[in-house]
Parts: structure tokens; C-alpha cells; sequence
């Protein structure tokens, strides 16, 4: 656990980020392995299905993880006012919930995923794939959402070191069972989707016996387990505004995903294999926003708006720098990025056409994530997705179809109309940063003293 208030903000922010910032990196290869083995393996067709499953995927958890990460903010701002009984109270209420969120959920992909990718216009020669790979991915979301809430618990008390050594066994242990899977046993596109499931499990039950073993604060003790009413609440009203962000988010990768069909298996083969390497290139950044939230998530229940703010800067430039190195590596080798997933020279060309177009924009995507991270871990949720609504639902899918059918750029009018959503999210969340009032959202009351501010009394 680490105590965020005191000392050097850059050097906080850049410690805590990096662990997350390679255990995401570990996280991701769960499905850029999984395109790899079978975009080289099984076909364009293969590589086509799984890439039109994530955005079902990530709409299915999209409105449960932004409560958990609400519950995240919760339990930091909690642990920098030093209420370390309301802490294990918020953790407990975080197990629980997920716990019945997830069963739910697990039912509710199972039964409409097929609907979701006709509603998609998915090419039928791809959906059966793309069923058999959601279905198979679904048994394992309970497990998943435990893992991912023992992840996010630990990082809203400064721990993000424990739960990357968990994902880099699992990972690996990933890697082996996709070749396994699908190279040695042959079950093809269902293989692929096993193998993320009895890794995410693994990861699942490392991380309970890690938590037991060390009688950890936040460990599972399921007959002493505690649903804290109030403490859900909190939890929801910072949670919710980013879960809903998150679903729209997903809602629009669908719409997206479903211009996209209109173009084929082979564009969709590329986009999908290109939107691997985007995820990963965008890592740091997202990471950078994740650490902030929890820098200023402490030093907002603890009363010190000022290192929030210098937080905020040193994080930019950061992301900013991270921003440029990625753009040129991607110029540079993007092509040869590609060939990894593929061998088809018009999937490779359609790929790397939308890497070099998003890439030289990752500077603005920074800005944008830097600030709704800031906003988040100072409980002001709700503007983030007022900020996506507008960025992705009022600019981004409009132009999409815009570009890419009444105006004729085909496919290329979608990669365009990502990067100028980016801009149009990246000002307005510049702007609520200045004049907007993100510093009076806390769930805690601080009272300060006349040197620096601690939180003494919660609300």
C-alpha cells in the first residue's frame, strides 16, 4: 500500500503507473495472442470473428467495470483520509457486487450475442465463429470480474505491483494454451477462446491465495464478508457516470464495427488486426490517466488540491512524450506489425492505412485521458461521459458514416473520423479543467490545517 500525499508527484505517479503499464501490456497479449495464432493459423475469416467479438465483449462489462472502477476511487479516497475500516468495507462491497453482477452478465451475453452480431450486419460466413468464440469467452466473465476486482481494490490503496506478477504468470500461461489449443489439439477458433478463460481463472485463484496467505486487509473471507449500502452508492454515483461512459463507448465500437462489416471480411480482418496494435499503443497512456486517478483520488480525500494539479501536468507530459515515441515506431514498423497477424497483402495495406492515420493523433487522445483522470479520481465522473458522449456519439459515428458513405473515402472515412473525435474530446475536457468545479466532488470532507491539508472528518 502506498500513501500518495506526500512527496514527489511525478515520481509517484510514474511508479505506480508502470507496473500497471506492463501488466496491461500482459493483459492485452491475452487477445493479441489469441489474433495472432489465429489470424496466422485459422484464416482472414478466423481473425475477422474474434475482432468482431470484442466490442460485444466490452459492451457486456462495460457498465459493471465502471462501477468497480468507482469503487476503486471510493477506496482510495477512503485510504488517503486513513479510514482503513471503511477501505475493507468498500472491498468487501466490490467482491459481492461483481460477484452477482458477473452471473448476470454471463446470461445475458449468452442468450443475445447472435441478435447483437446480425445487428451488426457481420457477414454470415464469419458468425458462427464469432458465436462459438463470445460463447466460450462468457463462462469465464465471473471469474474475470474477480480478478480485475482484486486488481482495481489493490490499486485504490497504491498496490498496482501485486496484481502485474498474476497477470504476467497468466499470460504466459495463455500463450501456452492458445498453441496447445490450436496448433496441437486443433479445436480452431473455440481453442483460442478456452485458453483466455482457464488463464483468466488461474489469474482469478492466484490472487485469493495471495490475499489469504498474507491475511492481506483486503483479503476474501466469504462467511465475514460485509454489503456496505452505503459505501454501493458511493461507489455507483462515481462509478456509474463512468460505466455508462464505458457503454458508450462499447455502443460505439459496435456502431463502428457494424460500418465496418459493410466493407467486407478482408477490411475487417485489417481492422481488427490493426485495433490490436492501437490497444497496445495506447496503453501508456491509459495508464498514466489510471495512476493519476488514484494519485488525486488520495490527495483529494487528504485536502491537497495543489499537488492534484501539478499531478495533472507532470502526468501530460508523460503521456505527451510516450505519445511521440509510439507515433514513430508506428510509422516506421506498422507495416511490419501487421504481417505478424497476417499474410494477406490487402488486409496488411488496410491495417496499416488506419495505423497511420489514428497514430499521429495519440497526442490529443492524452490530453483528453489525462484530464477525465484526473476528473475521475477527483469523483467529477459525470463529465468524462458527457465528454465521450459528445466525442464519440456526436462526432466520431456521425462523420464515420459520413465520410465513408456520402462522401465515398470507403473504409478510410471511419479511420478519420476517430482522430477528430479525439480533438473534439480533448478540448472540452481542457476546458471543464479550467472553469469547471472537479475540485468539490469528493466523497470525503477534508479539513485542512494551515500548512498543507489533511482530511480529517468523512462524510
Amino acid at each position: 500500500m502506498k500513501d500518495f500525499t506526500t512527496g514527489n508527484e511525478a515520481k509517484h505517479i510514474f511508479r505506480f503507473a508502470l507496473p500497471m503499464l506492463i501488466g496491461n501490456i500482459f493483459q492485452q497479449l491475452y487477445n493479441v495472442v489469441d489474433s495472432i495464432i489465429v489470424g496466422r493459423y485459422l484464416g482472414d475469416k478466423a481473425l475477422a470473428a474474434v475482432g468482431a467479438s470484442f466490442p460485444i465483449i466490452f459492451m457486456v462489462i462495460a457498465l459493471i467495470i465502471g462501477i468497480g472502477i468507482g469503487s476503486s476511487v471510493v477506496i482510495s479516497q477512503y485510504f488517503g483520509a486513513k479510514d482503513f475500516d471503511k477501505v475493507k468495507r468498500a472491498a468487501d462491497t466490490t467482491y459481492i457486487f461483481l460477484f452477482f453482477a458477473g452471473i448476470i452478465i454471463t446470461i445475458v451475453g449468452l442468450l443475445s450475442g447472435e441478435y447483437i452480431f446480425r445487428l451488426m450486419r457481420l457477414p454470415e460466413e464469419i458468425l458462427p465463429m464469432a458465436k462459438t468464440y463470445l460463447d466460450i469467452y462468457m463462462y469465464g466473465l465471473v471469474l474475470m470480474f474477480g480478478f480485475n476486482s482484486v486488481s482495481s481494490i489493490l490499486r485504490g490503496v497504491g498496490d498496482s505491483k501485486t496484481p502485474l506478477y498474476f497477470l504476467i504468470v497468466s499470460t504466459f500461461l495463455n500463450i501456452f494454451l492458445d498453441i496447445l489449443f490450436v496448433l496441437g489439439f486443433k479445436w480452431g477458433i473455440a481453442g483460442a477462446a478456452w485458453a483466455t478463460v482457464i488463464a483468466q481463472t488461474f489469474s482469478f485463484v492466484i490472487a485469493v491465495i495471495y490475499l489469504e496467505r498474507l491475511r492481506h486487509m483486503l483479503r476474501i473471507t466469504f462467511k465475514r464478508l460485509v454489503f456496505d449500502w452505503e459505501i454501493f452508492w458511493q461507489s455507483v454515483r462515481m462509478g456509474l457516470p463512468t460505466g455508462i461512459q464505458q457503454t458508450l463507448v462499447a455502443l460505439g465500437g459496435m456502431a463502428l464495427m457494424g460500418i465496418v462489416n459493410t466493407f467486407g471480411t478482408e477490411v475487417i480482418a485489417g481492422f481488427s488486426a490493426a485495433s490490436r496494435i492501437d490497444s497496445l499503443a495506447v496503453i501508456p497512456i491509459m495508464n498514466f490517466s489510471a495512476s493519476l486517478s488514484g494519485f488525486v483520488g488520495q490527495n483529494i480525500g487528504a485536502g491537497k488540491v495543489d499537488r492534484v494539479k501539478r499531478g495533472l501536468w507532470a502526468t501530460i507530459k508523460m503521456s505527451v512524450l510516450f505519445s511521440v515515441i509510439i507515433t514513430a515506431i508506428i510509422i516506421i514498423w506498422g507495416d511490419k506489425m501487421m504481417v505478424v497477424f497476417t499474410t494477406n497483402p490487402r488486409v496488411i495495406d488496410i491495417g496499416y492505412h488506419y495505423l497511420m492515420v489514428v497514430s499521429f493523433f495519440y497526442v490529443a487522445f492524452a490530453v483528453m485521458f489525462c484530464i477525465n483522470g484526473l476528473l475521475r479520481g477527483a469523483g467529477a465522473a459525470v463529465v468524462p461521459m458527457y465528454i465521450t458522449l459528445l466525442s464519440l456519439w456526436i462526432v466520431r459515428i456521425p462523420l464515420a458514416y459520413l465520410l465513408s458513405k456520402t462522401f465515398g473515402m470507403n473504409e478510410a472515412g471511419v479511420w478519420w473520423s476517430i482522430p477528430i473525435g479525439w480533438l473534439m474530446g480533448a478540448v472540452a475536457s481542457t476546458i471543464y479543467y479550467r472553469y469547471g468545479s472537479w475540485k468539490n466532488k469528493s466523497v470525503v470532507k477534508p479539513v485542512t490545517t494551515e500548512d498543507d491539508g489533511v482530511a480529517t472528518d468523512l462524510v
